[in-house]
This record gives C-alpha cells, sequence and structure tokens, in this order.
C-alpha cells in the first residue's frame, strides 16, 4: 500500500504544503492555513482507510476522498485569489493535486 504511486504522491503533496501553509500571515494562518493542512492530511488518511478495506467498503472510502481532494482543491483556489500564495506556487500545487485526482480516478475505475 505505501508503495503505491496515490501514497507517495500525496505524502509529497503534504510534505511541500504544509511548511507553505506555515508561511501564511498570523491573520490567516490559524483559519485557512489548518484548512488546507486538515483537508490534505485527511485525504491522506482515506485513501489509506480505502486501502485497508475491500468492496462496498472501499469505495466508500474512494468516494469520501475524492470528495475531500476537491474541498482542498477548493481552499487552494481560495489562498491563491487572497495572494496567500504565488501564481507558481498555486499552479505547483495543481499540478500536484491533479496527479492525485488521477491517480484516485483509476483506483476508482478498477473496481
Amino acid at each position: 500500500m505505501n508503495e503505491s504511486p496515490l501514497f507517495s504522491r500525496t505524502h509529497d503533496l503534504i510534505l511541500w504544503l504544509i511548511p507553505q501553509t506555515q508561511k501564511f500571515p498570523r491573520a490567516h494562518r490559524f483559519g485557512l492555513s489548518e484548512r488546507v493542512q486538515a483537508s490534505a492530511l485527511d485525504f491522506q488518511e482515506l485513501i489509506i482507510a480505502a486501502g485497508k478495506t475491500r468492496g462496498a467498503d472501499r469505495r466508500a472510502w474512494l468516494e469520501k476522498a475524492d470528495v475531500r481532494l476537491a474541498q482542498l482543491k477548493y481552499w487552494l483556489r481560495v489562498c491563491q485569489e487572497l495572494t496567500l500564495m504565488s501564481v507558481g506556487q498555486y499552479e505547483h500545487a495543481a499540478r500536484m493535486l491533479d496527479e492525485c485526482g488521477r491517480l484516485l480516478g483509476a483506483w476508482v475505475k478498477q473496481k
């Protein structure tokens, strides 16, 4: 499970994302920053749970993970629009999220 591309790409995303959000101004660090970090960590937890289950239960975990990924994409867009992230940082994050989304979609289609 840990060697799966989705798990490793999500891990890479988290390792990049947390230091970025810790640089947010104090006014956003305890609201938006925590929301972004929690969404990313929740996504990781959901795909771990999906990896540990089978059948309909796995499908349910994957659907929850898809929702959490969509929420994370939204929060990152808000961060960029509030200029908490540069356009380059946002593009990098968007590429990472897109890859995670494609890998998640491929996993869903396997079932």
